[in-house]
């Protein structure tokens, strides 16, 4: 504050003085305040150092210029180490344009690990473990055979798995589960030699001991199923579809959800079914052949009575592979192409497929960035994923199937394919004919029984 003499006196002028004095000196700091955070303003975008190495900016010089090791402590890194999505290109080529980063996955997984590819495996080909050693290996003959030598037989009708899935109704549920209770006793009728009136309502009060027929079900959705909370379910046409307690005190049982049973016993205070006795349910027939099949499966392949059925060369080859059939890094299918060349250097008489083979949890075909080989009866923009079984996973069953004519494949899906309609298990067979695969190739359902020269 500029101050006058001692003689200055108090008046307008002077008053007007120390204003503007005063004004003077405040716009002064306020210039200076905002001046300063300018300053902090601009290097908070500056260029960063890292004070912690010798080089320059960006790194574009560290393949050239020695990196210095900082002696004093180094910051807290804030991000967790981690391999990034995208690897960055190497310093060796810091001035080359970026990759686009899928063909550095083969050598460095999402967890940092290193993978090695399938062509550079150790020990291709290993036998982890044999079964019955004491035999003789399969000696494969020196040409193809002539003509299939397996009899392939579903046990399982596969008309049933074409239905539309999340569209049954509770009714048709319901008769399902009721036809199956019925089916179950007529087997214990005719079994047990018993008449028509033997059977009754175990809900119904009675005093005569009657045999009931249901499924075995708990009074409560949580918890085990324990001797308080058994309940059996009878279908509508002989229970009208209730449940009842089941009194099992005075028997021995070993009962599980769903099981469908036939008991014996009285429910003389419509409370509770008391049951005396468990009536077992009648075993399946044992799987019989008759001899002139086993006489037309022997001509079938090439054994005469005189000879030994065990000799390897007569026996049947028959590989076994499960997918996915590539791995997580490429669509290239090594594997695939792997297990054919085998069963076409052994000449296998069967080749059982299990699914996935387009594997929807399979990071390419998920993200849809993958290209497919080049054909010229597929459009690359028009392409759709038939058009990639048919590249990927029917040519070389094509191939194999015309290297061995005589070869069966059999192609079981799986919920992870991305060609069967079916989400859920269980499922529907892949449609073969739209998918370009060889006459060879059987389609079946999952799940399926299946019976190869009656075994």
């Amino acid at each position: 504050m500029k101050m006058g003499s001692e003689q200055t006196t108090l008046d307008l002028p002077t008053v007007r003085a120390f204003k503007k004095d005063l004004q003077e000196i405040v716009e002064r700091e306020a210039r200076s305040k905002s001046h300063m955070r300018s300053a902090d303003r601009r290097g908070a975008y500056a260029t960063p150092r890292n004070t912690a190495k010798v080089g320059d900016a960006f790194g574009m010089l560290d393949s050239i210029t020695p990196v210095q090791r900082s002696t004093g402590r180094s910051n807290k890194r804030k991000a967790p180490f981690e391999t990034p999505s995208v690897p960055k290109s190497t310093k060796a080529d810091g001035m080359s344009s970026p990759s686009d980063g899928r063909s550095l996955l083969t050598r460095t997984d999402q967890n940092g690990n290193q993978s090695v590819a399938f062509v550079e495996r150790q020990n291709p080909g290993q036998i982890i473990e044999t079964l019955n050693g004491h035999l003789d290996f399969h000696k494969p003959p020196i040409a193809p055979y002539p003509e299939s030598r397996v009899k392939l037989t579903a046990n399982t009708d596969l008309k049933k798995f074409r239905y539309r899935p999340m569209a049954m109704h509770l009714s048709e549920a319901s008769e399902v589960l009721d036809d199956r209770i019925d089916e179950f006793q007529s087997l214990i009728q005719s079994h047990y030699n018993l008449d028509d009136s033997a059977f009754g309502n175990a809900a119904a009060r009675g005093t005569n001991q009657i045999v009931a027929v249901g499924r075995i079900a708990s009074d409560s959705s949580e918890g085990k199923l324990n001797a308080a909370s058994i309940v059996l379910e009878m279908s509508r046409r002989t229970g009208a579809g209730l449940r009842v307690p089941l009194k099992v005190e005075s028997i021995s049982y070993e009962f599980f959800p769903g099981q469908i049973v036939a008991v014996r016993g009285i429910n003389a205070s419509g409370d509770y079914f008391s049951v005396d006795e468990v009536l077992n349910i009648p075993l399946l027939s044992l799987a019989a052949s008759q001899q002139s099949t086993i006489d037309s499966l022997n001509e079938r392949l090439g054994v005469t009575e005189e000879e030994d059925h065990s000799m390897p060369s007569k026996a049947l080859n028959v590989i076994t592979g499960s997918g996915p059939y590539t791995s997580d890094d490429n669509l290239a299918f090594e594997p695939l192409n792997a297990l054919c060349q085998k069963a076409e250097e052994s000449c296998a008489d069967m080749l059982i497929l299990i699914g996935p083979f387009l594997d929807t949890e399979h990071p390419l075909l998920a993200s849809g960035d993958f290209d497919l080989p080049d054909d010229p009866s597929i459009e690359p923009d028009r392409a759709t994923l038939v058009d990639a079984f048919r590249l990927l996973i029917a040519k070389p069953l094509q191939a194999l199937a015309k290297a061995i004519p005589s070869i069966t494949i059999v192609c079981i899906p799986s919920t992870r394919d991305v060609m069967n309609k079916h989400v859920s298990w269980p499922q529907d067979n892949l449609p073969g004919k739209k998918l370009g695969l060889p006459k060879q190739a059987k389609m079946v359902s999952n799940p399926v029984t299946v019976s190869i020269n009656e075994i």
